[in-house]
């Protein structure tokens, strides 16, 4: 196991780097800090820590050529005069460089070596940048960290982009200079320790929507699936049995049938989950055993599934609104209106119809305003200004009763038609019947 030293180097470490800080310079304005490197990150860390008062020195390979590239009151230098002259050092080179500094090595002596690189892939190497540093450079403080932040956040500042910077180190001491520096950049420092954790930190910006993956696989999936199975009982079924063209129908009649099933049921998948874990620590009568792999996945991707079907919930409600806009539906409404003057109809008043119509529309209303809510506090700032006790209200029991008013507004849309024959096109049930399956089990199930 790699040791982590609460003591300091004997040279140089109980000196203050940073300002603010127990033992430290006041002033910011008087406190040095190095850059190793000339790229964008450096010239953008570079600003930053200028707004923030510091002074800065930049080593470069070419201090000529780099210094028209950073403002005039940095000192761009040599390597080798950039690091004798401050004690906390930014190492903005690739880890294929790290060795060029090996001359330097009696001046890195008992000096934090701040490691801000990243990897082109996920585990590139066996060990992590930081760990490869250390080992070049063992009488150095190295420190992982800044390497989540871009350029470009750091030059307009962490209000425009996360605030969060992940921080660590086996130097104790150190690791708390670094976390105190975030700070003065107005950062939100996170400690996650020693510097074994640098190659999970280094992976963090190699990540694409690590949890979302499954989540839009499964709507996807969900949404190919009802949409080939409304596209043969809306579209196939009347040209086969009355040659009867209903292709218009595909853009948006049978797109606007798909997405309330699949909102639906990806809510339902939201729930369903803590119903399978409550059952199986029922089953083993304890809760201490752990979940199987897929349960703990499932579990964990919640949150997308939520969000998810708040997507499609909120587009079913954009295609809804445009249903009246159609040429095709202002063409049927003119036939019907043919129809009944042909027919010497003066009121087509239906009471259930109207009713159904109402409450339908209501009960619609009423599950994407709480869907609504549970998107909005699934936010972390809004996440932040509520306590367990209030989230869990929103989010398990209101959850309960969007997925219960959801269910109801199939139902309503439903109606009579689950019980009539000439609904059932190639003997397979309506899609509000297919809708209901799911949400009906963990409705069930939880009551």
């Amino acid at each position: 196991m790699e040791s982590i030293s609460m003591m300091g180097s004997p040279k140089n470490l109980n000196e203050t780097f940073l300002p603010n800080v127990a033992n430290g310079i006041k002033d910011a304005r008087k406190t040095t800090i190095g850059i190793i490197g000339s790229g964008d990150f450096a010239k953008s860390l570079t600003i930053r820590l200028i707004r923030c008062g510091y002074h800065i020195v930049v080593g470069s390979r070419n201090p000529k050529l780099a210094a028209e590239f950073f403002p005039h009151v940095v000192d761009v230098t040599h390597h080798e005069d950039a690091v004798a002259k401050t004690n906390i050092i930014f190492v903005a080179i690739h880890r294929e460089h790290y060795a060029s500094l090996w001359d330097l090595k009696h001046l890195l002596t008992g000096k934090i070596l701040i490691d801000v690189s990243n990897n082109t892939r996920i585990d590139q190497y066996p060990d992590s940048n930081a760990e490869y540093l250390a080992s070049l450079f063992p009488d150095s403080l190295v420190v992982k960290g800044f390497n989540v932040i871009s350029a470009w956040s750091l030059q307009l500042g962490p209000k425009d982009a996360s605030r969060q910077v992940y921080i660590c180190s086996n130097n104790v001491q150190a690791r708390h200079q670094v976390i105190e520096l975030a700070r003065q950049l107005s950062f939100i420092p996170i400690d996650v320790g020693a510097l074994s954790s640098s190659r999970e930190i280094e992976n963090l910006p190699l990540q694409l929507f690590t949890l979302w993956k499954g989540p839009v696989v499964i709507a996807i999936s969900l949404a190919t699936f009802f949409f080939i199975y409304s596209f043969v009982r809306d579209v196939i079924h009347p040209y086969v049995k009355n040659q009867q063209s209903d292709f218009y129908k595909i853009p948006i009649e049978i797109v606007n049938k798909t997405l309330p099933i699949v909102a639906i049921t990806l809510l339902s998948l939201v729930y369903l989950p803590g119903l399978i874990a409550a059952a199986y620590q029922l089953y083993y009568g304890t809760k201490y055993r752990r979940f199987p792999l897929w349960l703990d996945n499932w579990l964990q991707c919640r949150k997308q599934l939520g969000l998810l079907s708040f997507f499609f919930a909120t587009v079913h409600v954009a295609y809804s609104l445009c249903l009246p806009m159609r040429r095709s539906e202002r063409y049927l409404f003119l036939n019907m209106a043919y129809q009944q003057v042909h027919a010497n109809v003066e009121n087509s008043w239906n009471e259930e119809e109207v009713w159904r119509i109402e409450m339908y529309i209501s009960f619609g209303i009423m599950s994407l305003g709480l869907l609504a809510l549970l998107a909005v506090t699934s936010i972390p700032s809004v996440n932040s200004a509520l306590n367990w006790r209030e989230f869990s209200f929103i989010q398990s029991t209101l959850g309960y009763v969007a997925l219960l008013i959801s269910t109801f507004h199939v139902l309503i849309y439903g109606w009579k038609r689950a019980f009539e024959g000439e609904y059932y096109r190639f003997y397979t049930p309506p899609n509000f019947v297919l809708a209901l399956v799911l949400p009906s089990i963990v409705i069930l199930v939880t009551g």
